[in-house]
């Protein structure tokens, strides 16, 4: 059974930065499109972004695209999501998440998510 384990949450203050992580339990991890997601309070668990098993193709929500970048390293089987910019509306719990349909379809495999809160 594939494992995903999300880290890096943490406080930080409007306009700061943050480098989430998320790490494979198995080499399957490679064959699968990753996203990462975001579940703000009282709303549903939406993607922010998403990149193919080959990193040829990324997908960024309106939201965050020129703030966000996601990256994986398939040799070690990590993701990684680098937040800049940040805002208040960014906080939530983010979730990395495997799957075959790139960006927004169905995914397999769900970490249990690391909290993001953005607050002076």
């Amino acid at each position: 059974q594939l494992q995903l384990v999300e880290s890096g949450g943490d406080l930080v203050q409007p306009g700061g930065s943050l480098t989430l992580s998320c790490v494979g339990s198995a080499p399957a991890f490679t064959t699968y499109a990753l996203g990462w997601f975001r579940q703000a309070p009282g709303k549903d668990r939406d993607v922010v972004a998403a990149i193919t098993w080959d990193s040829a193709r990324t997908y960024y929500s309106d939201s965050v695209k020129g703030r966000f970048v996601i990256a994986r390293d398939n040799g070690r089987d990590t993701g990684t999501l680098h937040m800049t910019r940040l805002t208040p509306e960014d906080t939530g719990v983010y979730y990395c998440a495997l799957g075959r349909d790139f960006p927004s379809g169905h995914y397999n495999y769900w970490g249990r998510g690391t909290q993001v809160t953005v607050s002076s």
